[in-house]
C-alpha cells in the first residue's frame, strides 16, 4: 500500500497543522504510542487521532482481504498485529484511567489553555462516570452507614497518584544536551547528562517525560 495519509496535529501558534504519513509511518507512531503509554507511569497525551486513522485502514484492507492473492495472505499476519497494537493501546489506557482517575480529571481540569489533552473525549466522558460511579459505590455500600461526619471519602487522597519516580528504560531517538538530573539523597547534587542518539538508559521518568511527550525518546 503506497497510499498517503492526512494527520491533523496541534500547533500552539497556528492551531491546527497537517501532517503526511504513509501507511508504515502511521502504524510505525501506533507503535511508538503503544510503547509509552505501556512503560509510562502516567496516563500520556491521547493519541486518538492515530488510532481512528490506524483503525480506518484496517478497516479498509480487511474489506479488500477477499480480493487477495495467495502471495499476498502474509499480510493477515500484519493486520493482526496492528488490531493487537491498537487494542493494546486502548486497554492501558483504560487501566491508567481507573487507577488514577481522580488525579487524570484534576490534572485535565486545571489544564492550561493550548496544552495537550491525556484524555480523548470518550475518555473523559469514561473518567466521570467512573468516578461518579466509584463514590456512589462507596456512599452506598459503606459511607451512608457511617457517622454523618465520616461520609465523605476524598478520592485524592484515597487514590495513589501516578509515582512519577519510577525509573523506566529509553531509547534516545533525537540527541539531547545538558539534561538535568535530580539528586537520589539529600547530600547529593544536581547534575546534567549528555544522551547521545541510539543510546539506551535507566533513568526517573520525570526527568525525562518531556522528552517523551515531544517524541525525542522512546520508552522500551
Amino acid at each position: 500500500m503506497t497510499e498517503v495519509l492526512d494527520l491533523h496535529g496541534q500547533d500552539s501558534d497556528e492551531g491546527s497543522e497537517e501532517v503526511v504519513l504513509t501507511p508504515a509511518e502511521l502504524i510505525e507512531r501506533l507503535e511508538q504510542a503503544w510503547m509509552n503509554e505501556k512503560f509510562a507511569p502516567e496516563l500520556l497525551e491521547s493519541k486518538s487521532e492515530i488510532v481512528e486513522c490506524v483503525v480506518e485502514q484496517l478497516e479498509h484492507m480487511v474489506r479488500v482481504t477477499c480480493l487477495w492473492t495467495a502471495e499476498e495472505e502474509g499480510e493477515k499476519t500484519s493486520i493482526c498485529k496492528t488490531w493487537r497494537s491498537v487494542l493494546s493501546t486502548a486497554k492501558r489506557e483504560t487501566v491508567q484511567i481507573e487507577k488514577f482517575f481522580p488525579h487524570i480529571l484534576e490534572k485535565e481540569k486545571t489544564r492550561p489553555a493550548g496544552e495537550p489533552s491525556s484524555l480523548s473525549p470518550e475518555e473523559f466522558v469514561f473518567a466521570k462516570e467512573y468516578m461518579d460511579h466509584t463514590e456512589t459505590h462507596f456512599k452506598n455500600v459503606a459511607l451512608k452507614h457511617m457517622p454523618p461526619n465520616l461520609q465523605k471519602v476524598d478520592l485524592m487522597r484515597a487514590v495513589p497518584k501516578p509515582d512519577l519516580d519510577s525509573y523506566v528504560f529509553l531509547r534516545v531517538k533525537e540527541r539531547q544536551e545538558n539534561i538535568l538530573v535530580e539528586p537520589e539523597a539529600d547530600e547529593q547534587r544536581d547534575y546534567v547528562i549528555d544522551l547521545e542518539e541510539g543510546s539506551q538508559h535507566l533513568i526517573r521518568y520525570k526527568t525525562i517525560a518531556p522528552l517523551v511527550a515531544s517524541g525525542a525518546v522512546q520508552l522500551i
